[in-house]
């Protein structure tokens, strides 16, 4: 099982939001949306052992954990709406600390990145990381940060995890989770 984490530094903790406005009234969803489409969508199916996990990190209530599971996911199209629906059915529930399926395939808890530290290895993935495609073995869990830096706190908590690259530039979070997952593809297919 691959797993993606992507924190959500202002995405809404609270299911009320319109999915007309997901960059604005939502705190940027619509990256969060993207991420799990490219995550997840292949052009005629479904990645189902790849679990993304959403950290978000905006009012009202932070933090809070959405999973996203490839092997159970129903109802996603590969579209942002799509994606958002899933995100605001899962924050409308009540949550606690464990995992609570809101839609098959969609949970959410409350917590944050320590908790998703605690939980599984994690590399992250940063332009000033080692070059992924010379990387002898390919990171299984990655973490990245929506359109902004990691905070000080986050870079503290992920100060002792190993960190690839993509490439020397600065990519959107969705476009390096399609590089970091074409490059899963071209090794297990044997092009490397």
């Amino acid at each position: 099982m691959k797993r993606i984490a992507v924190l959500g530094h202002h995405a809404t903790s609270s299911g009320d939001f319109s999915l007309n406005d997901l960059p604005g009234g939502a705190g940027r969803m619509d990256v969060l949306c993207r991420c799990v489409t490219s995550s997840l969508f292949l052009s005629h199916g479904m990645r189902r052992d790849v679990e993304v996990y959403l950290v978000l990190l905006g009012p009202p209530r932070p933090p809070v954990t959405l999973r996203f599971s490839g092997e159970r996911i129903r109802s996603l199209n590969p579209d942002e709406r799509s994606a958002g629906s899933l995100i605001r059915r899962a924050l409308a529930i009540p949550r606690g600390d464990q995992f609570r399926e809101s839609t098959p395939g969609v949970a959410v808890r409350r917590g944050g990145l320590a908790g998703l530290l605690a939980e599984h290895p994690f590399a992250v993935l940063h332009e000033d990381g080692e070059d992924l495609q010379k990387a002898a073995v390919l990171p299984e869990n990655v973490l990245l940060s929506d359109h902004l830096n990691f905070t000080e706190e986050e870079a503290e908590l992920v100060s002792g995890c190993p960190s690839f690259s993509v490439g020397p530039l600065s990519l959107h979070a969705n476009s390096a989770i399609t590089l970091l997952l074409n490059e899963h593809d071209r090794r297990s297919a044997g092009w490397t």
